[in-house]
């Protein structure tokens, strides 16, 4: 799983998901010949994005090239079952990657244009929100 090596705070505040409605960058294809889109805003897991790349490793039959367009910086802390209020943040649990509308997740190349849509459609069902296949063109 994607995990950041090293990071210059340990534990981040959790921020708010509203403010721009739509991404302003990474939007469009810059890599591949077919990308997965998102359509909503949520948190994507570093396991979510693992399933969704072994997904389409294993529909490709490792052929042509895969770019993950986003990495997991983000740390979540959780507090441990049963614990009373104050002592502190909780330690990290995971690491997210918040996403806006607009942001190009993935993206393919080297592969049949039917198999690269089908892949990534694929990829976008192990994700916790909308997606849509984009090419290089739109």
């Amino acid at each position: 799983m994607l995990i950041p090596k090293k990071v210059k705070h340990r534990k981040w505040h959790k921020g708010r998901s509203k403010g721009r409605l739509v991404e302003t960058r990474g939007t469009s294809v810059a890599y591949g010949s077919h990308g997965l889109q998102a359509l909503e805003r949520a948190w994507i897991t570093s396991r979510q994005i693992e399933a969704a790349r072994r997904t389409v490793t294993n529909f490709m039959k490792r052929q042509g090239r895969l770019w993950i367009r986003i990495f997991p910086d983000k740390p979540i802390t959780k507090r441990p079952p049963e614990v009373t209020m104050g002592g502190g943040k909780g330690t990290v649990d995971h690491y997210v990657f918040p996403v806006r509308p607009g942001r190009v997740l993935f993206e393919v190349d080297g592969i049949p244009d039917d198999t690269a849509k089908r892949a990534l459609t694929l990829a976008g069902h192990k994700l916790p929100i909308k997606t849509r296949v984009v090419t290089a063109e739109s």
